[in-house]
């Protein structure tokens, strides 16, 4: 794990910009055409509340299947912003209801067996000539090679990629690919405790931390930090891969 390697790409710190630039939503915004969203996944829908309070989107359906995390996002509402408690493989929505779909770090967390439905799901309840943006983690880097030794999520983000493909391959695929990027986003964490809180026990697993396997994550963790010269924390990035298709039909 080396803490100095350079990366090839850009470090973007608000996947916003990555979003903006490959979509012509400040243009959209400006005429009036501001796009109706739906984010799958959503986590705590930072990105979607941007988006509306930017004004670049006209409302925003934000799904989560976490009952923890859906229940915080209730518990701060937002204008034009709709919660539900479902997943991608079954959205409560209608037909062609968006113009854009997001998936943003949470097409890897569908089970493996329910991705292709749940692309057949976006492709559903967008608009013919949507958009979907899909962005992913990349299973390389430091921070990765700490985090698998807890939660190795290689199989899942190649079924990920591999789930892509197969919708895009297909002879009645509803998809275009129009534009791939790759960036990497930076990440920091206090100290140990700030990394052990945040990693280790998240409201939608159980990684099954045992005092053995703490020490090695740890370990690891520490050797990464002993590392770094910069003050402020432990920095790592993440290196993520985008993919924009659009709906032909």
């Amino acid at each position: 794990m080396n803490a100095h390697a350079a990366s090839p790409h850009p470090l973007i710190s608000n996947e916003l910009d990555v979003l903006a630039a490959m979509l012509p939503l400040q243009h959209l915004a400006q005429h009036r055409a501001a796009v109706n969203v739906i984010e799958l996944g959503c986590g705590n829908a930072r990105l979607s509340r941007e988006l509306l309070e930017l004004g670049l989107a006209r409302s925003v359906t934000a799904l989560e299947v976490d009952t923890r995390q859906h229940a915080l996002n209730v518990a701060k509402p937002h204008a034009n912003l709709t919660f539900l408690l479902a997943g991608a493989a079954a959205v409560p929505c209608g037909d062609a209801c968006f113009d854009l779909a997001l998936m943003l770090k949470s097409l890897h967390h569908v089970p493996m067996h329910e991705m292709g439905r749940a692309l057949n799901e976006v492709a559903r309840v967008l608009k013919p000539g949507g958009w979907f943006y899909v962005s992913e983690p990349v299973y390389e880097g430091p921070l990765n090679d700490i985090v698998k030794l807890f939660n190795d999520e290689y199989m899942v983000r190649m079924s990920a990629q591999l789930a892509l493909d197969e919708s895009l391959d297909r002879h009645d695929t509803p998809w275009k690919a129009l534009q791939e990027e790759r960036f990497d986003v930076p990440v920091r964490y206090t100290d140990w405790a700030d990394f052990e809180q945040r990693m280790l026990y998240p409201t939608f697993a159980d990684h099954r931390i045992d005092a053995a396997k703490l020490a090695t994550i740890r370990a690891a963790f520490e050797a990464y930090a002993s590392r770094q010269t910069a003050t402020g924390g432990v920095r790592f990035t993440r290196p993520m891969h985008v993919r924009l298709l659009q709906k032909t039909v």
